[in-house]
């Protein structure tokens, strides 16, 4: 057959090796509402990416590049200005240069008449941005020069109830992502690193088998009685039922239904870097305990010290590249995860429909 009688296809991308690159092409959490003050400008990094977020005086929310295209000073170190036509534009703390909320020039005061440049062709990236349920996430698009729409909405959460988050804690781990998602959704571990007397221990351990089903980007463990083994849940009373739903890039959360009252326990895993990953969590509930949250709080915050202090021992080991021997079952979600994301690159960069690789399943393990 002639070369030029061949179709070409599109090539299906190398999948990326675990603990290296960060997925494209997704909602990623970047602050609760509550973050952003009108007219303030608040620097972030994202991805490796240096990014301006901030709220106009009107109260909407945008994303750009935190580097002015011209002597590459951050943008954040400016200030929020309202032009003559109404619009709001961050000027450039240097030289005054000031881009619109959607990463358009709109002015460059050095400019004389008759120079040639043409302002409407300078912009910076803009990240797609929106706020859902008093939080904040920002699209990352695959072309490194911002094109690309968000496909979907952000993620909507069930249990976001009683008002504001109640707690709300925060820290970086330095590892990669891809180590921080499995340590999140790692069923067996809570024994011997969350030892604690109003945790868990590992001489009280019981056989699990939880029922898994595929949900939307990822998978959920399908409600189920409160474990035995963690006393968390004394506090709540009565017969909490559990869910807990992973989905990509990095959220997993655990809604928690006592009779008519819920708690909902988000986790939102952020890349800063490749090697660095915040990690965010936030506790919204209609139940009275939660008027106990200021004493609450430390336990949560002790709680993810813990995990913290694992990935910096894990560190040790990963220096040496070693490989991974995953278990059946016990390791079963962070094999699955490995597998959503290859299908999500893959699914994106072939222009077709994300096919969810996670099937109904009944999982087993000792914790």
């Amino acid at each position: 057959m002639p070369a030029d009688d061949a179709t070409p296809k599109t090539q299906r991308p190398a999948p990326m090796k675990f603990g290296t690159g960060l997925l494209r092409d997704c909602w990623y959490f970047a602050a609760l509402s509550s973050d952003l003050k009108p007219g303030k400008l608040q620097r972030y990094e994202l991805l490796g990416e240096p990014v301006l977020l901030g709220r106009t005086r009107k109260g909407e929310v945008y994303a750009i590049r935190d580097v002015c295209p011209h002597r590459a000073a951050p943008l954040s170190a400016g200030r929020l200005v309202a032009e003559a036509d109404g619009r709001e534009t961050v000027e450039c703390p240097y030289h005054g240069w000031r881009f619109g909320t959607d990463g358009g020039c709109a002015a460059i005061p050095s400019l004389v008449e008759g120079q040639g440049l043409d302002v409407a062709r300078v912009r910076v990236r803009r990240y797609p941005s929106a706020e859902s349920q008093g939080m904040v996430f920002v699209w990352f698009a695959s072309d490194p020069r911002g094109q690309g729409e968000p496909t979907e909405p952000p993620p909507v959460f069930e249990g976001v109830v009683g008002g504001g988050p109640k707690i709300v804690e925060r820290m970086d781990f330095d590892t990669h992502m891809d180590h921080a998602v499995v340590g999140l959704m790692d069923p067996t571990h809570a024994p011997y690193v969350h030892q604690a007397w109003w945790a868990r221990s590992p001489k009280r351990q019981y056989d699990k088998a939880k029922v898994f089903e595929p949900s939307e980007a990822g998978f959920v463990m399908v409600r189920h009685p409160r474990s035995k083994a963690n006393r968390i849940y004394d506090i709540l009373g009565g017969q909490p039922e559990v869910e807990i739903t992973f989905r990509l890039p990095g959220l997993r959360w655990e809604h928690i239904q006592i009779g008519p009252r819920q708690l909902l326990a988000l986790t939102c895993l952020t890349p800063v870097t490749e090697s660095k990953t915040t990690i965010t969590q936030i506790i919204w509930s209609d139940h009275p305990v939660m008027a106990l949250a200021p004493v609450i709080k430390p336990f949560v915050r002790a709680f993810l010290h813990q995990d913290g202090d694992m990935v910096n021992l894990q560190n040790m080991g990963l220096k040496y590249d070693p490989p991974m021997l995953w278990l059946e079952d016990g390791d079963t979600q962070a094999k699955w995860y490995q597998q959503l994301k290859r299908e999500w690159t893959a699914s994106r960069a072939e222009g077709r429909p994300f096919a969810n690789p996670v099937k109904p399943v009944t999982l087993r393990w000792r914790s």
